[in-house]
């Protein structure tokens, strides 16, 4: 019975010490995770506002809450009486630790987040990157997603993509076409110029202004070359080309204009004994 009657005030002491610093707690959290909630949301439109890009706003947004809620928990555990200055040296150790595990899954993230905040390219713009040509379908904070030509999904890693060249094809309005054709020595080249210029007029992709230039590029071995270029659509640039290549190949032979191609002769001697 003595150890009873010195044990039972002892628990009734430590349940009702250590029991309002977890009510206590357990408070801290909730309405501090309320409040964090709402800075956040709060931040995000003040964000939206100012026509910040939307993946960018919700991203910073994310982090916002991410690190709030952090101080919550910490002072929700420190309010139960553990010391938090111990708490945030083991947690720095540990993400320190797990930062050297995951270096390139941080480097996909870093690179990501520069590609949210300078936008070399945004979904549905025609790319090459990391040796990849397709168009953007989904660009997040680790990987972009493209789809080839031929309707292959490929996904690439930020970090890859950031650490080579990004060429986006559909950036500006229009684009040059660079295409080149060889005609005689013997053709009239301003008669040929005539002609080319007339079948990528009559091009339903071919814009007006700038005007589509025909120069000569190469004096070849066996042709003289002209330039063919005409501004298209960036969009519509792949038909585009094959139909003025088809339209020039078609209005050369029209004109009675060769297209040569390298040709041997070849001797043949006979040897008599």
């Amino acid at each position: 019975m003595d150890l009873l009657d010195t044990w039972i005030p002892r628990l009734q002491e430590y349940g009702l010490t250590y029991g309002i610093a977890v009510i206590k707690a357990i408070a801290i959290f909730v309405i501090g995770k309320w409040v964090v909630k709402k800075i956040a949301n709060f931040a995000e439109k003040m964000m939206q506002k100012s026509q910040m890009d939307e993946m960018l706003s919700k991203f910073l947004r994310n982090i916002i809450y991410a690190l709030l809620l952090a101080f919550v928990v910490i002072a929700a555990i420190g309010a139960i009486g553990v010391q938090t200055a111990s708490l945030v040296a083991i947690i720095g150790a540990a993400g320190l630790a797990v930062g050297l595990a995951l270096q390139g899954a941080l480097a996909n993230f870093a690179a990501g987040v520069l590609m949210i905040i300078f936008r070399p390219y945004k979904i549905g713009d025609v790319v090459e990157v990391a040796g990849q040509t397709g168009k953007v379908e989904e660009v997040d904070i680790f990987t972009t997603v493209l789809r080839t030509p031929d309707s292959v999904k490929v996904t690439i890693p930020n970090g890859q993509i950031m650490n080579d060249v990004i060429t986006n094809f559909t950036d500006a309005e229009l684009r040059r076409l660079e295409g080149s054709v060889g005609i005689g020595y013997g053709d009239d080249i301003d008669k040929a110029r005539e002609v080319l210029l007339k079948a990528v007029a009559e091009s339903p992709f071919v814009v007006d202004e700038p005007a589509p230039s025909i120069t000569v590029s190469e004096l070849g071995d066996s042709s003289v070359n002209l330039a063919v270029r005409p501004w298209v659509e960036a969009a519509k640039y792949p038909p585009a080309s094959h139909d003025i290549n088809e339209r020039v190949k078609k209005a050369l032979d029209a004109a009675g204009i060769s297209i040569p191609f390298p040709q041997r002769d070849v001797h043949v001697f006979e040897h008599k004994d």
